[in-house]
């Protein structure tokens, strides 16, 4: 949950683009989140044809995202974060909510001001893709990578930005996120062993 939704915020709360206090992040993870271990709650017939929020108010992430984030702020900042365990095995989808900060003239950030704030930031980033206009990240298209994919959308009747990001939870989100801190700490290229990842499960 942390990659995913720091990487999908991080740019606009970096350029004061949205007031981070007023960040919500609902997401949604598949069941190999949890890890493999034998638990009631993560059994098929508890999974399959369900859909629940769990360590609301509470979760673990939580604190790590907000010191990330208020690095980024360059201030402390709280969170609301709502993690949701889906029926699919792997993935996480991280649907983010803020407020934008409007300019001195009282209008909104353009489109082109904030694509170009997640361009700055993630151009030269080989695994994080900014999406082209009006298209969602799914789970799907990251699954067995280590991509991240990212895009938002401005709704101004509520002076707000949806911001989403899509990743793998086994790769980006756990051993691919390891692999290529590894290759960065040895000098290696940063996508050694990282371009075609198997499948499992």
């Amino acid at each position: 949950y942390t990659t995913c939704s720091i990487l999908t915020a991080y740019p606009l709360v970096k350029e004061g683009l949205i007031d981070p206090d007023t960040l919500i992040i609902d997401a949604k993870s598949g069941t190999s989140g949890a890890g493999r271990g034998a638990k009631v709650a993560n059994l098929f017939c508890e999974v399959n044809e369900n859909m629940k929020a769990y360590g609301v108010a509470t979760h673990r992430h939580t604190p790590e995202i907000e010191e990330q984030l208020g690095y980024a702020a360059g201030k402390e900042i709280v969170i609301n974060f709502t993690p949701h365990l889906v029926p699919m095995n792997r993935g996480i989808l991280a649907t983010e909510y803020a407020t934008l900060n409007r300019k001195a003239d009282g209008s909104l950030p353009t489109y082109e001001e904030l694509k170009a704030a997640y361009d700055k930031y993630y151009a030269n980033e080989k695994f994080v893709r900014v999406l082209e206009k009006d298209v969602v990240p799914e789970t799907k298209w990251v699954e067995g990578s280590n991509y991240v994919d990212v895009n938002f959308k401005i709704d101004e009747r509520t002076g707000r930005v949806v911001m989403m990001g899509a990743l793998d939870n086994l790769v980006k989100g756990a051993a691919g996120q390891a692999v290529q801190n590894m290759n960065l700490l040895f000098g290696l290229d940063e996508s050694e062993g990282l371009n075609l990842v198997p499948m499992f499960p």
